[in-house]
């Protein structure tokens, strides 16, 4: 027999069943208790809720008084949500307050033109600033009775007065009383710009409370005094009563004090040097204020009356105060890291250029702003090299000092296109190139042409001219909007721009300053057009501290030479037979676009030549439509006048890439100012540039300024070697 074999134990087949059984009673059992659970939980939270109510039943009230607990109900939540709000909206503007804003600029600037003129000064000097309790009574009186009588009894912000200002210009059917607050005025100040938005009174009111509990009343005061325009280019009554009447503001009369005080409504309205009549009407509307909030009798303010202030005679030149706000920027820029804050700065700013430009622009406001309903206008005027020859920010610094050509953020419509096609001729395309111009839709969005019509097959050169709108659409799509803001930005756009899919149409805001620095990359072959206003800073010892030509880097190249001669070719056709055509200059190439927003709200003209980009902005402050205003209308029209003024009597240049035999600059000048004359086309005569040098000696003095620039330095010879040769005999020497 073989080894015994050890029996493997029974299994029970109803093992495995059992321990599943087990299982799904430990699951019962768990789910049991789980819903037991939230059930009890359930039924006790009701029972409790249901003892609750039946406490609060006692003080249910019924009847008026029921009314009255609803509504305080409902007001205590709508109070929750309305402070939720308030926190949302405050917390921008006290955004506004960070850093030092305590902080008072310490640079003292004397601004000089091209030439070395002087033409204005920024910046708070100590100095001159006078402690509030040394200032005449009579002045402070005269300012709270004009801007503030409830000063010293509000919070900073006068409903009262609001009321009472509200009633006024409604009895009057106008605006005649203005219901801000001292305190709401500095805030604009300090904090905000003039840009009548409904987000910039929320900030204003917010600022205003905000400094009411940060200051005392006189130190808000005393701010007030020191920071508001006062026109001719002075800031504060200390620097406002030097340029009147040649005196320390502790030594105002109080018919002077009364002219001071009329200014802060509107100062360059009555700016005694520009409307001396206007300005001593007001001093006494201030002197009726003064009798009327009961601060002085009619017997004291008799003698002011009967002899009103005199001033200096200023001339009738103005400063160009919006370049000077923007060059001041550049001066604190720049001058960051310079051990001298008192400094003198020529600038590139050419007064008779500038001065043209302004009139071109108000002249067009008041031939057509109101027919066409605009209300404002902006212009910068760029030299080929960079230099700012103009800068119009505004109708009236006096009304605002908000710069519009620097900092205004516009929608520029089809002024944005050549963006686009620069990234194309960069890719690969040529002004010959064709594309499609038919319905396009892309995620969603349908653009359409101007006049709701498709040409079919068309060349980009034609498309860019007639500036139609599909064709630009389908190259951002397949060349990317990313590409397209990379160019933008590579050419002189410092705004941030948006890339979505209506960029190509010029959704995206930029400012005016941005526009002309970037088509001036155009007239400069590819290069970077090297936008600057400050060509040297000097201490008051003579030192230069800071020469653009020194001491910034060398353009570089944005666009090649094949892509910037294309975009020439077809822009030089705008003014020929496309959207510019108000825009061609008499005997002189003219290249530009035109540019017009949905809802016809803003309209530009971007335009240059081979030596001028000029870019023109019209529109309003408050973003309403104009009356179908076209920027190859009222914007190419003041292009126009503004360069047939700049280029009379200098030498022509070519724009890079168009084969173009330029005329003789002083026929063609002649030329141009006699057939205007002759046409006085839309009835205005144009502004004749008077003759300072001819095209030859101009063309000598730049090459003699190149020979010195380029020239070394003539090392000193020490003052012991000079005496010691000064010894030596002429024979010996030689």
């Amino acid at each position: 027999m073989g080894p015994k074999r050890e029996l493997e134990p029974l299994q029970d087949p109803f093992d495995g069943k059992n321990r599943k059984r087990k299982r799904s009673n430990i699951l019962l059992r768990i789910d049991s208790w789980i819903d037991s659970t939230l059930w009890n939980a359930g039924f006790s939270a009701s029972q409790r809720w249901e003892d609750i109510t039946i406490f609060f039943r006692r003080f249910r009230t019924r009847g008026p008084l029921k009314l009255v607990f609803e509504l305080a109900g409902e007001g205590m939540n709508l109070g929750v949500a309305g402070s939720v709000l308030m926190l949302a909206l405050a917390l921008p503007a006290f955004e506004e307050t960070a850093g030092n804003w305590r902080a008072r600029d310490d640079f003292a600037v004397t601004f000089l033109d091209r030439y070395g003129n002087e033409i204005g000064h920024r910046g708070i000097i100590h100095e001159d600033s006078a402690p509030i309790d040394q200032l005449p009574d009579h002045l402070v009186k005269s300012v709270l009775a004009t801007e503030d009588r409830r000063f010293f009894e509000h919070f900073g912000i006068d409903f009262l007065g609001l009321i009472r200002a509200m009633s006024e210009n409604a009895r009057a059917g106008g605006v005649v009383q203005g219901g801000s607050t001292i305190t709401q005025q500095l805030a604009k100040n300090l904090f905000l710009t003039n840009e009548r938005t409904i987000e910039r009174k929320i900030k204003e009111a917010f600022l205003a409370l905000w400094l009411e509990a940060n200051l005392s009343k006189t130190e808000i005061l005393s701010l007030y005094l020191d920071r508001a325009y006062m026109g001719g280019g002075t800031f504060g009554v200390a620097g406002a009563s030097q340029f009147y009447f040649g005196k320390p503001v502790t030594e105002v009369s109080l018919a002077e004090s009364a002219m001071l005080a009329g200014l802060f409504k509107a100062p360059a309205r009555y700016a005694p040097h520009i409307n001396l009549p206007a300005a001593r009407a007001r001093a006494n509307e201030v002197l009726t204020n003064l009798v009327q909030g009961g601060l002085m009798t009619e017997g004291q303010v008799i003698g002011a009356r009967r002899r009103p202030a005199n001033v200096i005679d200023r001339g009738d030149i103005e400063a160009p105060d919006y370049f000077l706000d923007w060059a001041f920027d550049e001066v604190k820029r720049l001058a960051a890291r310079l051990d001298e804050h008192s400094l003198i700065v020529r600038t590139t700013i050419d007064m008779g250029l500038q001065q043209a430009a302004e009139s071109a622009v108000e002249s067009g406001l008041r031939e057509f702003g109101k027919g066409m309903h605009a209300g404002q206008g902006a212009a910068v005027v760029m030299e080929n090299g960079g230099a700012i020859r103009a800068m119009v920010g505004g109708r009236d610094y006096g009304e605002s000092q908000f710069n519009r050509a620097s900092r205004a953020l516009r929608q520029p419509g089809s002024s944005f296109k050549v963006y686009v096609y620069s990234t194309a001729m960069e890719n690969g395309y040529t002004p010959q190139s064709t594309i499609t111009d038919a319905p396009i839709t892309w995620h969603g969005w349908s653009p359409r042409n101007y006049g709701r019509s498709y040409r079919g097959r068309v060349d980009l050169m034609t498309a860019l001219a007639k500036s139609i709108n599909t064709v630009p659409v389908r190259l951002s799509r397949e060349l990317g909007t990313e590409n397209v803001a990379a160019t933008a930005k590579a050419m002189g756009v410092e705004t941030p721009l948006r890339t979505d899919k209506t960029m190509a149409l010029g959704t995206s805001e930029v400012t005016v300053l941005d526009q002309a620095t970037a088509y001036g990359v155009f007239m400069s072959d590819g290069m970077q057009s090297r936008r600057h206003g400050i060509t040297q800073m000097l201490n008051y010892d003579g030192d230069l501290l800071y020469d653009f030509w020194r001491d910034e880097p060398p353009a570089k190249r944005v666009l090649s030479k094949q892509a910037s001669d294309a975009m020439n070719q077809i822009l030089s056709q705008v003014p020929e037979w496309g959207t510019g055509r108000r825009a061609k200059l008499d005997g002189i190439k003219t290249a530009g676009k035109t540019g017009t927003t949905q809802a016809y709200r803003d309209a530009w003209f971007c335009g240059y030549t081979g030596n001028f980009t000029t870019t023109v902005w019209f529109g309003n402050d408050d973003y309403t439509s104009t009356n179908r205003m076209t920027g190859g209308s009222l914007p190419a029209m003041t292009f126009k006048r503004i360069m047939e003024y700049a280029h009379q009597g200098i030498e022509l240049k070519p724009i890079p890439g168009i084969e173009d035999p330029l005329p003789d600059p002083d026929a063609a000048a002649e030329a141009t100012i006699a057939a205007n004359a002759a046409n006085a086309e839309d009835g205005i005569m144009p502004a004749v540039r008077p003759r300072t040098l001819g095209a030859r000696t101009t063309q000598l003095l730049r090459e003699m300024r190149d020979t010195f620039r380029e020239a070394k330095p003539v090392k000193r010879v020490p003052e012991k070697v000079a005496a010691a040769e000064s010894q030596v005999p002429k024979t010996a020497k030689q």
